[in-house]
């Protein structure tokens, strides 16, 4: 070994500092012409909601105007309030899911 050796050290590695991605909230907008029992079936076939749940979450929006039904990434939330809002479509009814960031 030579001299010039002993006078290296090794490289520390630092590991790039990520940013978690930032949440997005898809809610439930109310509107005066969905059946109750659509909406809810809806929540249990897009968001995996039991009976339960959805209906507490379709009658949250019936009272106040809308409501949350997941935070998720931006991409998560944008696909399923489209398949969601989708699903109404179809069926002829007005029901409407929409995103935003989560605060």
């Amino acid at each position: 070994m030579s001299d010039n050796d002993a006078g290296l050290k090794p490289k520390v590695k630092s590991k790039p500092k990520l940013d978690r991605p930032k949440l997005y909230k898809v809610i439930l907008v109310n509107d005066d012409f969905t059946p109750r029992e659509f909406v809810t079936a809806v929540l249990k076939a897009v968001f995996r909601m039991s009976e339960e749940t959805g209906y507490r979450v379709m009658l949250t929006a019936h009272k106040l105007g809308s409501a949350v039904v997941v935070v998720c990434a931006k991409d998560i939330a944008e696909t399923k309030a489209k398949e969601a809002t989708d699903f109404g479509k179809e069926a002829g009814f007005p029901l409407m899911f929409r995103t935003e960031p989560e605060e």
